[in-house]
């Protein structure tokens, strides 16, 4: 890869786009929330148009500089992290919601826009954006699609790939695209917007999303469903949608999880016992109050089966509220504590039980502590691996082969390595665990047609 010199930076300047060069900022912009990893890059463009962004691609196409697409830097794979120097493409400046189309219920915006502004925009309207992360306050809606991000509602709604339904582009040779079309059915050709989704910032720079978009529920009914072990609360999932139970949230939080949560926003008004092992966060929406209070009697006969204590019932929006609330707040949490390595592990949910046991068990036999939480309607569980007391050798050398382990029996269990944070960094040494080398060629293959000289967000993935 080539690095910036003076004719490089002479160019850049004369495009007239706002630059960041001072050696903080370029720190700064260096890292997203992946670990304690810091690579800054020689320079960071914040470009205001599609134009611009085309002309510092086909320039650094030209030249070989390597070119890292970059959004909130909310990530959790290293997805966004300049490896190699180079320009920081930001796209803060992509920050406008450009058409709410009402009779078609679409948008169209730009990929800098928070997520959670976007949901409420829409919300104001009466429609729905379901994909919600974590981070939904802080991250943009470009880095979910490059991300294919998921969140609490994705077990009902679906993910980021469900709602996207076509992108602007510019390609790493500098053209700008559109991938598809602005309808739901489309049977032209390959389908390269969902290429693009989830593909990373590797193929292509998003700069407008055309999003599907739903009627946005009016009832909804929150719980928290204390167990006793953490095993069982796993095995209540199925068996809730074997029911025939669609919630539209479920979620998993074993002790410590939580625990850490209440402590980290300061909220002790969910009471967890001593014997609480895990909680299940279990949401139902709808239009129909009267249905939406059947169904919650059918979940709550389903629940019978297990050995669970009091279900606490949030009678409020405040109290449903301050639950979400410590739900979203568990991965802030877990980083107060300590250096730690999220692992994103997805299981057909029925394997979750047996996923959870063989976390623990590593765990045990490797000398780390892990918390567990996750979105248990879709088999997504977050291991997170804390550092604590580990030596280094122990953090670097001892660890990769625990995680190489957990991954094997994630595909064993008929799984894969990440459900909604995307390889990125590091991630791609497990990659050979669940494709065989020719899937990976093709992988390779893909990314060569689109950017020959490998100069976009480099280092990811492979």
């Amino acid at each position: 890869m080539v690095h910036l010199n003076e004719t490089h930076r002479t160019f850049f300047q004369s495009l007239g786009i706002k630059s960041h060069h001072d050696p903080e900022q370029l720190r700064e912009y260096g890292h997203d929330e992946t670990e304690d990893y810091v690579f800054p890059p020689e320079l960071v463009l914040l470009p205001t148009t599609v134009e611009e962004i085309s002309a510092i691609v086909k320039y650094c196409h030209h030249e070989g500089i390597p070119v890292t697409p970059a959004g909130a830097r909310t990530g959790l794979s290293g997805g966004c992290l300049p490896l190699h120097g180079g320009i920081l493409v930001s796209m803060e400046k992509f920050n406008k919601i450009l058409n709410i189309d009402t009779d078609n219920l679409q948008v169209t915006t730009e990929p800098g826009v928070i997520t959670e502004v976007l949901q409420q925009v829409v919300k104001e309207v009466g429609l729905f954006y379901p994909p919600d992360p974590a981070s939904r306050g802080s991250c943009f809606i470009g880095g979910n699609v490059s991300e294919n991000s998921g969140g609490p509602k994705a077990v009902k709604y679906g993910v980021t790939k469900d709602y996207v339904l076509n992108l602007e582009v510019v390609l790493p040779t500098g053209e700008i695209i559109w991938t598809g079309a602005n309808v739901l059915k489309n049977a032209t050709g390959y389908n390269l917007t969902q290429l693009m989704v989830g593909s990373e910032g590797t193929l292509g720079i998003i700069t407008k999303i055309v999003l599907r978009l739903l009627p946005h529920p009016t009832h909804d009914v929150l719980f928290l469903v204390p167990f006793f072990d953490a095993r069982v609360a796993c095995e209540s999932v199925p068996a809730i949608f074997k029911a025939g139970i669609i919630p539209s949230g479920m979620e998993f939080m074993e002790r410590d999880a939580l625990l850490w949560a209440k402590d980290f926003t300061q909220d002790q008004s969910v009471p967890v016992a001593e014997n609480h092992q895990a909680h299940l966060l279990i949401e139902l929406d709808g239009f129909d109050e009267e249905q939406l209070q059947r169904e919650a009697e059918h979940l709550f006969g389903v629940l019978e089966s297990f050995d669970t204590d009091e279900i606490l019932f949030a009678d409020s929006a405040a109290q449903k509220a301050a639950l979400w609330n410590l739900r979203r707040k568990v991965g802030e949490a877990v980083k107060t504590q300590s250096v730690y390595k999220e692992e994103d592990t997805v299981v057909p949910r029925y394997q979750l039980p047996n996923l959870l046991t063989h976390v623990k068990s590593v765990g045990e036999r490797y000398g780390f502590k892990s918390v567990c939480y996750g979105h248990a309607g879709d088999g997504n569980l977050h291991v997170n691996i804390i550092r604590g007391a580990l030596s280094e050798e122990q953090w670097t050398q001892e660890l990769p082969k625990a995680i190489t382990e957990i991954f094997e029996e994630v595909v064993r269990l008929g799984g894969t390595l990440s459900g909604e944070h995307g390889i990125g960094y590091v991630q791609k040494p497990y990659m050979p665990i669940a494709f065989p080398e020719v899937t990976l060629q093709l992988m390779r293959e893909i990314k060569r047609v689109f950017d020959p000289k490998g100069i976009l967000n480099p280092g990811k993935i492979f």
